[in-house]
Protein backbone atom coordinates (compact mmCIF):
# COMPACT_ATOMS: atom_id res chain seq x y z
CA UNK A 1 0.00 0.00 0.00
CA UNK A 2 1.39 3.37 -0.99
CA UNK A 3 2.49 6.08 1.43
CA UNK A 4 -0.31 8.51 0.48
CA UNK A 5 -2.95 5.92 1.41
CA UNK A 6 -1.22 5.25 4.70
CA UNK A 7 -1.01 8.95 5.57
CA UNK A 8 -4.72 9.50 4.91
CA UNK A 9 -5.57 6.33 6.86
CA UNK A 10 -3.55 7.70 9.79
CA UNK A 11 -5.31 11.08 9.52
CA UNK A 12 -8.63 9.22 9.68
CA UNK A 13 -7.32 7.26 12.67
CA UNK A 14 -6.21 10.40 14.48
CA UNK A 15 -9.57 12.06 13.80
CA UNK A 16 -11.46 9.13 15.30
CA UNK A 17 -9.12 8.77 18.25
CA UNK A 18 -9.47 12.46 19.12
CA UNK A 19 -13.25 12.56 18.64
CA UNK A 20 -13.72 9.31 20.56
CA UNK A 21 -11.64 10.63 23.44
CA UNK A 22 -13.59 13.90 23.50
CA UNK A 23 -16.93 12.05 23.40
CA UNK A 24 -15.98 9.59 26.11
CA UNK A 25 -14.01 11.68 28.57
CA UNK A 26 -14.65 15.39 27.95
CA UNK A 27 -18.26 15.71 26.81
CA UNK A 28 -19.17 17.41 30.07
CA UNK A 29 -17.29 20.52 28.87
CA UNK A 30 -19.41 23.03 26.96
CA UNK A 31 -16.69 23.74 24.39
CA UNK A 32 -16.48 20.04 23.53
CA UNK A 33 -20.25 19.77 23.10
CA UNK A 34 -20.25 22.81 20.80
CA UNK A 35 -17.35 21.35 18.81
CA UNK A 36 -19.04 17.97 18.40
CA UNK A 37 -22.69 18.97 18.02
CA UNK A 38 -22.74 22.76 17.43
CA UNK A 39 -24.90 23.10 20.57
CA UNK A 40 -23.89 23.84 24.15
CA UNK A 41 -26.85 21.80 25.44
CA UNK A 42 -26.19 18.56 27.25
CA UNK A 43 -28.45 15.55 26.88
CA UNK A 44 -27.80 13.26 29.86
CA UNK A 45 -30.39 10.78 28.60
CA UNK A 46 -28.07 9.81 25.71
CA UNK A 47 -24.97 9.20 27.84
CA UNK A 48 -25.08 5.46 27.19
CA UNK A 49 -25.46 6.00 23.43
CA UNK A 50 -22.69 8.61 23.37
CA UNK A 51 -20.35 6.31 25.30
CA UNK A 52 -20.97 3.53 22.78
CA UNK A 53 -20.27 5.84 19.85
CA UNK A 54 -17.09 7.01 21.57
CA UNK A 55 -15.83 3.44 21.93
CA UNK A 56 -16.76 2.76 18.30
CA UNK A 57 -14.69 5.77 17.20
CA UNK A 58 -11.74 4.76 19.36
CA UNK A 59 -11.77 1.19 18.05
CA UNK A 60 -11.97 2.33 14.42
CA UNK A 61 -9.01 4.62 14.97
CA UNK A 62 -7.00 1.89 16.68
CA UNK A 63 -7.90 -0.54 13.89
CA UNK A 64 -6.48 1.82 11.27
CA UNK A 65 -3.30 2.26 13.30
CA UNK A 66 -3.05 -1.53 13.61
CA UNK A 67 -3.43 -1.83 9.84
CA UNK A 68 -0.56 0.57 9.17
CA UNK A 69 1.59 -1.17 11.79
CA UNK A 70 0.83 -4.55 10.21
CA UNK A 71 1.92 -3.22 6.80
CA UNK A 72 5.33 -2.41 8.22
CA UNK A 73 5.65 -5.43 10.51
CA UNK A 74 5.54 -8.14 7.88
CA UNK A 75 1.78 -8.50 7.50
CA UNK A 76 0.99 -6.58 4.33
CA UNK A 77 -2.16 -8.54 3.50
CA UNK A 78 -3.63 -8.13 6.97
CA UNK A 79 -2.64 -4.47 7.08
CA UNK A 80 -4.09 -3.67 3.69
CA UNK A 81 -7.29 -5.56 4.48
CA UNK A 82 -7.78 -3.70 7.76
CA UNK A 83 -7.15 -0.32 6.16
CA UNK A 84 -9.39 -0.89 3.15
CA UNK A 85 -12.25 -2.36 5.16
CA UNK A 86 -12.16 0.26 7.89
CA UNK A 87 -11.87 3.13 5.42
CA UNK A 88 -14.88 1.82 3.49
CA UNK A 89 -16.79 1.48 6.77
CA UNK A 90 -15.93 5.05 7.75
CA UNK A 91 -17.13 6.36 4.39
CA UNK A 92 -20.43 4.49 4.72
CA UNK A 93 -20.83 5.77 8.26
CA UNK A 94 -20.08 9.36 7.19
CA UNK A 95 -22.73 9.14 4.47
CA UNK A 96 -25.30 7.80 6.94
CA UNK A 97 -24.33 10.51 9.43
CA UNK A 98 -24.69 13.27 6.82
CA UNK A 99 -28.07 11.94 5.73
CA UNK A 100 -29.31 11.66 9.31
CA UNK A 101 -27.94 14.95 10.63
CA UNK A 102 -27.49 17.40 7.74
CA UNK A 103 -26.68 20.30 10.08
CA UNK A 104 -23.56 18.38 11.18
CA UNK A 105 -22.19 18.10 7.64
CA UNK A 106 -18.75 19.31 8.73
CA UNK A 107 -18.45 16.34 11.07
CA UNK A 108 -19.45 14.00 8.25
CA UNK A 109 -16.74 15.51 6.05
CA UNK A 110 -14.19 15.12 8.82
CA UNK A 111 -15.21 11.51 9.21
CA UNK A 112 -15.44 10.62 5.54
CA UNK A 113 -12.93 12.62 3.52
CA UNK A 114 -9.64 11.22 4.90
CA UNK A 115 -10.66 7.57 4.44
CA UNK A 116 -12.09 8.37 0.99
CA UNK A 117 -8.75 9.90 0.01
CA UNK A 118 -6.95 6.84 1.40
CA UNK A 119 -9.08 4.54 -0.78
CA UNK A 120 -8.71 6.80 -3.80
CA UNK A 121 -4.94 6.86 -3.39
CA UNK A 122 -4.87 3.07 -2.94
CA UNK A 123 -6.82 2.63 -6.16
CA UNK A 124 -4.94 5.15 -8.29
CA UNK A 125 -1.35 5.24 -7.08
Amino acid sequence: MNLVSQVFALIAALTHLVVGTLERFFYDRTAVRVFLTTSPADAPEVTLWRSGVAVYNLLLGLGLVAGVVALHAGGPTAGRTLILYLCASLIASALAFAASFPRLWRGALGQGVPPALALLAAALL
